[in-house]
């Protein structure tokens, strides 16, 4: 298929680049590179640098590409800036992502893939999450992911384009090319490395008074390979609907810290914070739908693989990428 990928540069994007392009899918990355790398980009992609909020633009470059379908993943995704910013957020998660859902229908794009995220749900009734939880973000972010998920719903039945919304947890790991390198490093996993690589004195804990059994938040981790994977499930015609990702498994921030120490050789300082605003105490996810539905099965569902191949990238680049 030709498959056009919007933020085709950033972490998640540029993983899913290589795994669409590794499966013979031809590929157009999108991407303004505000949060992206021009060299996380894969070579064998044609890249178009522009901004989704240029209607002509996008437009043009969905036509141009002849997408069978899109995967889009740009966008904000930072709970704590949303927190104090949150026009930006409404801004480019959902007036460009309408750009973008406009520019498919007008170049008869039949799928669309969706990089949405379990921050829809909020605090969930129970864990582990079924995709028929209640939807209640407590954030700016979680809410235009979801202001975004409805408007798919409506664009499947006006438009008639098939779509499906994967309700990320927390990807993390690296391929053996591209890893994760923000500008603003938010993740646990990569802002723990930064120490043992001589990039950081001590990782910050925060909130140690969480209704858990070691007093910090519980998350859930899925590895980027995986998840990419997903993607490719998600394209044939006639697979559609919301769908959890993430491995079911759930780990504090002092454990994943201790797997980091393992996993590096060496204690990790650490230093206790207080909580993020609008940091949910526990998100376990429940992906048995994508594995009935869509056969999706993750190859590396221990978050020792995930933090060793996350480890080996950021080895590889102690210093993320050159651009």
């Amino acid at each position: 298929m030709k498959v056009f990928v919007t933020g085709g540069a950033g972490y998640i994007g540029s993983v899913c680049v290589e795994e669409l392009l590794n499966a013979g899918h031809d590929v157009t990355v999108f991407d303004n590179l505000t949060e992206g790398h021009r060299s996380a980009v894969d070579k064998r992609a044609v890249f178009v640098l522009a901004r989704a909020s240029d209607v002509e633009t996008i437009t043009a470059a969905v036509r141009h590409a002849k997408a069978d379908a899109v995967v889009h993943f740009a966008a904000n995704a930072q709970v704590g800036e949303s927190m104090t910013n949150p026009g930006k957020y409404f801004r480019n998660n959902v007036c460009n992502g309408l750009n973008l859902l406009d520019a498919a229908v007008a170049a008869g794009v039949k799928k669309f893939v969706f990089s949405s995220t379990c921050a829809t749900y909020g605090p969930p009734d129970r864990v582990p999450m079924t995709e028929d939880l209640p939807q209640r973000p407590i954030n700016p972010y979680g809410e235009s992911k979801l202001m975004f998920e409805k408007m798919l719903h409506w664009y499947r039945q006006i438009h008639g384009l098939e779509f499906v919304a994967f309700r990320y947890f927390n990807a993390a790991g690296a391929s053996e090319k591209f890893g994760e390198h923000h500008r603003v490093e938010t993740h646990l996993i990569p802002n723990i490395l930064q120490v043992p690589l001589g990039r950081a004195d001590h990782v910050e804990i925060f909130g140690t008074d969480y209704p858990t059994p070691d007093g910090t938040c519980i998350r859930d981790y899925i590895h980027i390979i995986d998840l990419a994977q997903a993607h490719i499930l998600a394209l044939p015609a006639g697979r559609q609907g919301f769908y959890n990702l993430g491995n079911g498994d759930g780990y504090s921030v002092r454990q994943v810290i201790h797997v980091c120490e393992k996993t590096v050789g060496r204690p990790i300082p650490t230093v206790e914070k207080p909580r993020r605003a609008g940091d949910p105490p526990k998100l376990v996810a429940s992906a048995e739908k994508a594995a009935h539905e869509l056969g999706w099965k993750p190859r590396y569902p221990k978050l020792e693989q995930i933090v060793a191949h996350a480890w080996r990238w950021h080895q590889a680049h102690p210093d993320g990428y050159p651009d």
